[in-house]
């Protein structure tokens, strides 16, 4: 399993009803901010260097109108991805943390989060042709 990746609408739905009290999770979200991130299509880096680290999937332009859900607010009350700490290379789900509903914030790797993991297909195949005296729906 790895982190979640939420790559649609429906995924965010989906997570978001069942997310309860929870104040905030990690996700697999992730900044560029390392060797190989060096090309053109990453930049601006707060723009288009996000990916989900689960699948290498690249994320939506934070400032686009494709799907993405980054926070209008945080704890310096600028929109998201704002880089706070310094470098905020992770990103959280907050739970109307600041106001602003169930949204995406980036934050420093360093903090404790709990965390949902999801299954990948790939991490499946790899598990059926591997354990094949496993059921593995």
């Amino acid at each position: 399993m790895d982190l979640v990746s939420i790559e649609t609408k429906a995924e965010s739905d989906w997570l978001k009803q069942r997310l309860g009290g929870t104040k905030y999770i990690w996700t697999s979200g992730r900044l560029c901010n390392f060797d190989g991130c060096d090309r053109d299509d990453f930049f601006p880096k707060n723009i288009n260097g996000w990916f989900w680290a689960a699948n290498n999937a690249k994320m939506n332009p934070t400032n686009g109108r494709s799907f993405q859900e980054w926070s209008h607010t945080g704890g310096s009350s600028k929109k998201q991805p704002d880089s706070r700490e310094g470098e905020e290379a992770c990103m959280a789900v907050l739970n109307n943390f600041y106001d602003d509903g169930i949204k995406w914030h980036d934050v420093a790797c360093h903090h404790e989060k709990p965390i949902v993991c999801e299954d990948t297909e790939g991490h499946l195949n790899f598990a059926r042709q591997n354990f094949p005296n496993i059921q593995i729906p």
